[in-house]
């Protein structure tokens, strides 16, 4: 049986400025934006990942204070690539740090308005095998 990770709940404080930032600076693909008089939760998903974020005002996902997620980590095929798509963006980026020349030994970081921190790892492999392939994306294995 497999055992996927496909939501992390993100603490922040306020929904809307998260979703600009997730979705404009980041470029997150925004799967949905459900508000009701008893509720606001946004899923957000980083192009080519099986793993989304989820921001809002449900008991679940304010008991953890704003900011206080840590060492949240993206994998990019070109981490200076990346940096520099960010930078474009307008994102403040931490420089690139190699720990090991060997591929995945390559990060630089970020931090979301509130100040959950974010790792981005260099997997060069990533560039030829995704984890997921282009042809099983799309929302709940539909073809994007």
């Amino acid at each position: 049986m497999d055992w996927t990770l496909e939501v992390v709940v993100l603490p922040v404080s306020d929904i809307d400025r998260s979703v600009a930032f997730y979705r404009d600076k980041l470029g997150f693909h925004l799967d949905h934006d459900t508000a009701n008089e008893h509720m606001h939760v946004v899923q957000l998903t980083p192009t080519g990942s099986g793993c989304s974020i989820v921001i809002g005002d449900l008991p679940s996902q304010t008991e953890m204070a704003p900011g206080s997620m840590r060492g949240l980590q993206l994998v990019v095929a070109d981490a200076a690539a990346a940096r520099r798509e960010l930078l474009d963006r307008g994102v403040e980026v931490s420089e690139i740090t190699v720990f090991d020349e060997r591929d995945g030994g390559t990060f630089f970081g970020f931090a979301d308005p509130d100040g959950n921190t974010w790792a981005v790892q260099q997997i060069k492999a990533r560039a030829e095998k995704p984890l997921i392939p282009v042809e099983a994306r799309g929302r709940f294995g539909e073809n994007a």
